[in-house]
């Protein structure tokens, strides 16, 4: 870390940009806040990066001690990138980024990764559409699985699936944007086959309004 670039300012917020102002920084972070992941994950995840910058903000990353690397358990035994304590502390930091950035356009050309989508549901959750609810719904995007429970006006977001959900949605991404945040009836996108839902679909309706915005970051 010492040959990196410094802002030379003692102010705490010049401190943290020191640490992850670099391009890809921050984003790195977002792809590892729901669980470790492989280089090849994390490649597939920031597509636009090219691997030897993502080698050098990865070397970055666990200098400054935000990343950690580690050997899965057999049988995978496939070494992994982990967030420490300090790295997980940036959610709240990338959650109110995320909201902040909602309401900017969408680039040209950009896609959201389901990981990314399933930031964005903590990012934009409605708490007040949510009172009264207490529902577990797994969304299935591709081969990917996230639990997501919504209890006490609160929400949890998590890779893995949930043994006994009331609701799961199965769907790709740009289909489950539509769905969330472009008007699109839930009814066409079964009839399309675009999508399945197993389990109560009220429920599956209210949790897809959960999230009112009209652009995520």
């Amino acid at each position: 870390m010492a040959s990196k670039r410094t802002y030379g300012d003692r102010c705490g917020i010049a401190r943290a940009l020191d640490v992850v102002g670099e391009r890809w920084a921050l984003l790195v972070v977002r792809e590892l806040l729901l669980g470790p992941k492989r280089f090849t994950d994390l490649r597939a995840g920031l597509p636009n990066v090219g691997p030897d910058v993502l080698s050098q903000r990865l070397r970055d990353l666990e200098a400054a001690g935000l990343v950690e690397r580690k050997t899965l358990d057999p049988p995978a035994a496939a070494k992994v990138y982990e967030l420490t304590d300090r790295g997980r502390a940036l959610e709240p930091v990338l959650l109110e980024l995320g909201r902040w950035g909602s309401a900017q356009p969408f680039p040209d050309g950009s896609r959201l990764g389901s990981d990314s989508l399933a930031l964005a549901l903590k990012t934009v959750f409605d708490p007040d559409r949510a009172e009264g609810m207490a529902a577990g719904c797994e969304l299935r995007i591709g081969q990917d699985r996230y639990a997501v429970e919504i209890s006490n006006g609160e929400i949890d977001v998590r890779r893995g699936g949930l043994d006994e959900p009331d609701v799961t949605i199965a769907a790709p991404v740009e289909v489950l944007e539509g769905l969330l945040w472009g008007g699109r009836p839930l009814d066409g996108a079964i009839a399309a086959g675009e999508a399945t839902v197993e389990g109560s679909k009220r429920v599956a309706a209210r949790f897809l309004g959960l999230f009112p915005v009209s652009a995520t970051g």
